[in-house]
């Protein structure tokens, strides 16, 4: 990632990974950063999501969790595929079921990996119109440095980084099943009204 490369317009094609090596992208990542969106609350702290490869090697489980400010795990699960099979590209779809508690409506999602280091240690992830863009780490937390170039790549790509809201994460991070769980979808009815 060079530092120095000229910002693109928020109108042009943004790069993404080519040849992801979607066996070694599984498991769990945490939030960094992302920029605020009405699909997650407010409050949230905690934040991760964790993908698991099903046998068929081309569709992924995806578990977003998130805790609020008062302790409650609120969490969503969905699939992810990639959008075109024949490509290279890290363009993928991901398709969650709404609302959390009687999830009968699809909603799709565009999911693409603009940026994943060598080890597969962090990620940065947007999508196409550029109103969502998740920093993630296999750690809790994140080198500075690091933390710089991922949003210099942002910027290169057309983001405003200066919206971005660092996700609060505690270390260690909490256990899943060690919280109380939002089985009513409270966080998806607050989330329509910006709370």
């Amino acid at each position: 990632m060079a530092a120095a490369a000229v910002e693109k317009k928020s109108g042009s094609e943004m790069t993404v990974v080519r040849g992801l090596d979607v066996a070694r992208y599984m498991g769990r990542w945490y939030e960094i950063a992302s920029l605020p969106n009405f699909f997650q609350p407010r409050d949230g702290r905690d934040t991760r999501a964790t993908y698991a490869l099903r046998p068929d090697g081309a569709t992924v489980d995806v578990l977003n969790e998130t805790w609020t400010s008062s302790g409650k795990r609120d969490y969503i699960k969905g699939t992810a595929y990639k959008a075109d099979p024949a490509s290279d590209e890290a363009k993928l779809k991901v398709k969650f079921y709404l609302p959390p508690f009687l999830p009968v409506i699809p909603v799709v999602g565009d999911y693409w990996v603009l940026y994943v280091d060598d080890d597969y240690q962090y990620a940065l992830v947007g999508e196409p119109r550029r109103k969502d863009l998740w920093i993630l780490c296999r750690q809790t937390s994140m080198d500075d440095e690091v933390y710089g170039r991922l949003l210099e790549k942002a910027k290169e790509e057309g983001y405003d980084v200066e919206k971005l809201r660092k996700t609060p994460q505690d270390d260690p991070p909490p256990e899943s099943d060690a919280a109380p769980t939002d089985t009513k979808g409270t966080w998806w009815f607050k989330s329509l009204f910006g709370k």
